[in-house]
């Protein structure tokens, strides 16, 4: 089993700006969803942005003065970050999700773990420390905002195959493989290369987390909670601490 670190490092993080469309649809996007979740951010306000990849959250969130810390498991995406932001100040920080109390100095006002990054974690007990983590660092009124993909309902037959995105040099495909408590990720890559297309095939574990657990859980932990729609059909928390 290939662990998410070794996925993103050997198979996504090269390919992981093309996936997203590009720099440019990508930050739209990522500036489109920090618009949505309506933090009402002070200048200078301290985020943690969780998994933060080549930027799609950070880098909107410093545009509009935030102080962000990017923390993620690959320096590639890290790397991809700082040469499209801009010369933004944004300190990145290559470490795993439950170390980021490591990198706290000051009272964060937001910690964001979205874009599915949350299921990336090993298992529920995992996930129970990240948002006792969370609740720990934030204050009252602060705000810890997840967002995830709803693997409980499992996906049956030629549905388990799901394209990501192709154009005329690459063919990105998804197969899921469900097990009880997570669903095993197929990314298989065709990318055309000199001497023909060449196909990459490498696999990693995501939990099937239901938004009520996630719910319950927040809430126990001192959080007020509000379930939305997120962008491509993910579930989105916006859990604010009481």
């Amino acid at each position: 089993m290939t662990s998410v670190t070794e996925h993103y490092a050997k198979h996504l993080a090269p390919i992981y700006l093309w996936m997203a469309g590009g720099s440019v649809a990508a930050l739209e996007a990522g500036a489109a969803e920090i618009e949505a979740l309506n933090l009402r951010l002070t200048p200078g306000a301290v985020v943690i942005d969780l998994g933060a990849g080549f930027g799609m959250h950070a880098i909107p969130l410093a545009r509009n003065g935030a102080r962000v810390t990017a923390i993620d498991t690959s320096v590639e995406l890290l790397r991809t970050l700082t040469d499209i932001s801009g010369g933004l100040a944004i300190r990145t920080v290559n470490d795993e999700l439950l170390g980021f109390q490591r990198h706290i100095s000051e009272a964060p006002t937001a910690i964001l773990c979205m874009g599915d990054t949350i299921t990336h974690l090993q298992d529920f007990q995992a996930v129970e420390y990240l948002i006792e983590q969370a609740s720990d660092e934030l204050p009252s009124g602060g705000t810890f905002v997840v967002s995830f993909r709803d693997y409980t309902a499992p996906l049956a037959g030629d549905g388990r195959f799901i394209p990501v995105r192709s154009d005329d040099s690459r063919i990105l495909t998804c197969f899921l493989e469900y097990e009880p408590e997570s669903v095993l990720v197929h990314d298989i890559l065709h990318q055309r290369t000199s001497d023909g297309w060449r196909t990459q095939v490498s696999h990693y574990r995501k939990l099937r987390l239901s938004p009520e657990y996630l719910v319950a859980r927040l809430q126990s932990s001192g959080f007020k909670v509000r379930r939305e729609a997120g962008m491509r059909g993910m579930v989105r928390l916006i859990a604010q601490r009481v």
